[in-house]
């Protein structure tokens, strides 16, 4: 299915599932290509205002780096009891973590597989192993014995000196084509990606560098070759790239991957509210200073939210056709950062946060600014 608003998540060509956004993976096979790998020095690049890098590869050469580090995934999942035939399967990418053999996907590309391979640049194909996963933040960790003396794995950027309209590049599988590489830049920072779990991937990069079903777990660049983002997911009505990709920022796995490889699964922290962002109308029909904040509609019994005595939306009144709810917490701050959106609390509890640590929340409640402390438990699965 499609979601109102056009996000296509998806997982496998095999039954593209479209969900809330795209979920850019295949079910062909193609033949690896082979090329020699290359390092030279790149041009010399001047500094501009506060963006940094003093030497940046030409395409050529960030292609000639990274193309050996990028794999292909090629799945068989569970069959459907209700459709005859083959069995189904799928085709992501995927990049070289380390040298022990690690590989980064997307949780959607072997997702139900009961089979894994993973074919790299020379051809050479391997049967791969799910060390851990985690489908709220659809990433994945393999593992894989290579009769290979070396692996070239790619490092890991920082996503958080990503700039608008800093160049990146894609390096994938689509449709199959192995070893794929498209370019273009970034177009916004700080995007929420809504999952079929009903959780959202916090602090996602959007980007218009062509990214189509086959690019799924494969690594999206900045000029210097390291990894800024997981390519996951398009917007589109129609299921094809129309200009708007989204990546999971290379922080994310900085923090993730290691979690996964060590223990098998994530942990996530939660607080257990629901609720809306202030708005300008919303904001003057309750007298409020600012449009920034989180209101808190509703909290969920015997959460840490509750246990910490946070209040959500008890009244409402019918206003030019809209149900304006009347009282309820407004979360203004949260451990002294200002919050402007749900964005920055979910960014908060991702990057900064883990279960049992203890959280600072500075609400307006009737007019008059508190602080509420609260001991952060687990996610629930739903």
């Amino acid at each position: 299915m499609m979601a109102n608003n056009g996000i296509v998540i998806g997982g496998s060509i095999a039954g593209v599932a479209i969900i809330i956004a795209v979920f850019i993976s295949l079910n062909s096979i193609t033949e690896n290509s082979e090329s020699s790998f290359t390092i030279t020095n790149g041009d010399h690049i001047e500094k501009f205002g506060d963006v940094t890098s003093e030497r940046q590869m030409s395409l050529i050469q960030l292609f000639q780096k990274a193309e050996p580090a990028v794999i292909q995934v090629n799945t068989k999942k569970i069959p459907n009891e209700n459709l005859e035939g083959e069995t189904p399967g799928s085709v992501g990418s995927g990049f070289v973590y380390d040298e022990d053999g690690h590989i980064i996907t997307n949780h959607h590309v072997i997702d139900d597989a009961i089979k894994i391979t993973v074919t790299f640049l020379d051809g050479e194909s391997y049967a791969a192993e799910i060390v851990g996963s985690d489908a709220d933040l659809d990433l994945a960790v393999l593992k894989v014995n290579t009769r290979n003396s070396y692996l070239h794995n790619l490092e890991l950027g920082s996503s958080s000196e990503l700039k608008v309209g800093q160049q990146v590049v894609a390096i994938g599988n689509p449709f199959g084509l192995s070893g794929s590489m498209t370019s273009g830049i970034v177009s916004q920072i700080g995007r929420l990606l809504p999952q079929e779990s009903g959780y959202s991937i916090p602090n996602v990069i959007q980007t218009d560098a062509a990214i189509n079903p086959g690019n799924s777990g494969g690594p999206l660049l900045n000029m210097n070759g390291d990894v800024v983002g997981i390519n996951t997911a398009i917007q589109s009505e129609t299921g094809e790239f129309t200009g708007v990709g989204f990546a999971i920022p290379s922080d994310t796995v900085r923090k993730v991957a290691p979690i996964l490889i060590e223990e098998g699964g994530i942990r996530h922290p939660w607080i257990g509210i629901s609720g809306i962002d202030i708005d300008y109308e919303l904001a003057e029909i309750r007298g409020l200073d600012s449009t920034k904040g989180f209101l808190v509609v509703s909290v969920l019994e015997n959460s840490p939210a509750n246990k910490a005595g946070l209040l959500g939306v008890e009244i409402r009144k019918e206003i030019d056709g809209r149900e304006v709810p009347m009282d309820g917490d407004i979360i203004i701050k949260i451990d002294g950062k200002v919050v402007r959106k749900i964005a920055d609390i979910l960014v908060h509890l991702q990057m900064e946060k883990i279960v049992g640590d203890e959280m600072i929340l500075t609400i307006l409640r009737d007019g008059e600014i508190m602080d509420k402390t609260i001991f952060l438990g687990e996610r629930p699965s739903n």
